[in-house]
Formats: structure tokens, C-alpha cells, sequence
């Protein structure tokens, strides 16, 4: 998991008319000048089907490391894909977006429905997730990506409540989620079972949350 206290760059936003939609071409969302390099970023609604990136993406062991302790099979990562996709289409607005710098592929980002046994279906909500190759790692794209999605879901998705869960031994991602706004709402223990053996899930699971009258205030100064 990437650590995000690294340097910041900023989005310039996302199309709205992508938004919600999980087939069509790439937006670009934002530049960025650095040593003076032009640099171009840009999300693309991912497309239903097998991709090939999120293959290299979960063929890395050390990505998968908190989530299944081990790399998956291309099989497994078609399984994985078909699943998210399905969740982000149940309610309007929400999805699944994979995220580009200079034609370079980055990671996906996801709002989704609350889901599973450790999520109850409360309307409004939404479950928060990112994944990043490793190679881009500790460079900020992980919090810009991730505060460009919460600002769509308050701001454009019209969510009241944006949370993100993950084992409480992971540390990295703990803070990740504290950097870009995200503060501690409980630990449990997960009644979803692991399907593979993974380091520290003895230790039970943490929830991080934001509110939207949270990110209101600390952005606008106003409350709901």
C-alpha cells in the first residue's frame, strides 16, 4: 500500500458525464508541472470484461499482501474484476475507475455499495477502495485519486457517508486513509472469512469514515 505523506499533486476534477459509467474512453483530469515535465493524468471508466492491467496489478504478492497474502492467478484477478464491476453498477453514480499518468497505467479506485457481512446496506453510503502498482508507490497519486472521489461522492454522487476498511495490521494503509481525511470509526472482527491464510488477520479488521458534513466543513466552512 502506497504511503501518501509523499509530495501532492492536484486533480483538476473529473468529468462529470464519466462518472457512473463503467465503458468509455479515458478523461483527462488534471496536469501537472514538476522539474519541468508536462505531465497528464487521467481516469477512464473502467470497462466490464478481463483487463490485463489489474493482471499485473495482482500478480504482485506484495500488493495483494494485506488482502489475500499471496499473488492471484489471472483467473482469480477476471473473478475479482466481474465482481467489482457488478457491485459499483447497483446504485447510480457509483463505479469503478482506473487511473493513468502520461498514458502510464497507476491503480483503480472504486466507490461502491456497502456490501458483505460487514457492511450493512444503508443508503447513501458508500465503500471506498484503491489499488496502485507498485512502482507507484509513495509519489501522492494514491491521496489524489482518493480525494477526487470523495469530492465526487459528496459533492456530485450525493453520498452522506464515504468509509473504507481494512485489517487492523495494516499500518500503511491506516495512515493512508488518515491522510486524506478519513478518521477511525471502529475495529471488529470480520465475519467474512479469508479464503486464503493472511499474516495478521487474527488481529481483526478497522473501519475509517467521512462524513459529508465533515468534509463540508473542513472544505467549504458550511455544514450540510
Amino acid at each position: 500500500m502506497p504511503d501518501l505523506t509523499g509530495r501532492r499533486r492536484r486533480f483538476a476534477g473529473l468529468d462529470r458525464s464519466s462518472l457512473g459509467h463503467h465503458v468509455g474512453p479515458a478523461r483527462r483530469v488534471g496536469e501537472h508541472h514538476e522539474r519541468g515535465a508536462h505531465r497528464d493524468r487521467q481516469v477512464a471508466p473502467q470497462a466490464p470484461g478481463p483487463h490485463v492491467l489489474e493482471v499485473e496489478l495482482d500478480s504482485d504478492a506484495e500488493v495483494m499482501r494485506y488482502l489475500t497474502g499471496r499473488a492471484l492467478s489471472r483467473a482469480e484477478v477476471e473473478r475479482a474484476h466481474r465482481r467489482r464491476i457488478a457491485a459499483a453498477r447497483k446504485v447510480p453514480g457509483l463505479g469503478f475507475w482506473v487511473g493513468f499518468d502520461r498514458g502510464d497505467f497507476i491503480g483503480w479506485w472504486i466507490l461502491q455499495p456497502p456490501h458483505g457481512p460487514d457492511q450493512p446496506e444503508v443508503a447513501g453510503e458508500a465503500d471506498l477502495g484503491f489499488r496502485l502498482l507498485r512502482r507507484h508507490w509513495r509519489r501522492g497519486y494514491a491521496a489524489e485519486g482518493t480525494r477526487e472521489l470523495i469530492r465526487y461522492g459528496f459533492g456530485g454522487a450525493g453520498l452522506d457517508r464515504i468509509f473504507a476498511q481494512t485489517m487492523a495490521v495494516n499500518a500503511p494503509s491506516r495512515a493512508a486513509l488518515a491522510a486524506v481525511g478519513l478518521t477511525f470509526a471502529r475495529a471488529f472482527v470480520s465475519g467474512d472469512p479469508y479464503d486464503d491464510l493472511v499474516p495478521g488477520a487474527e488481529q481483526g479488521e478497522v473501519e475509517y469514515e467521512i462524513t459529508r458534513s465533515t468534509w463540508q466543513q473542513r472544505h467549504h466552512g458550511t455544514g450540510p
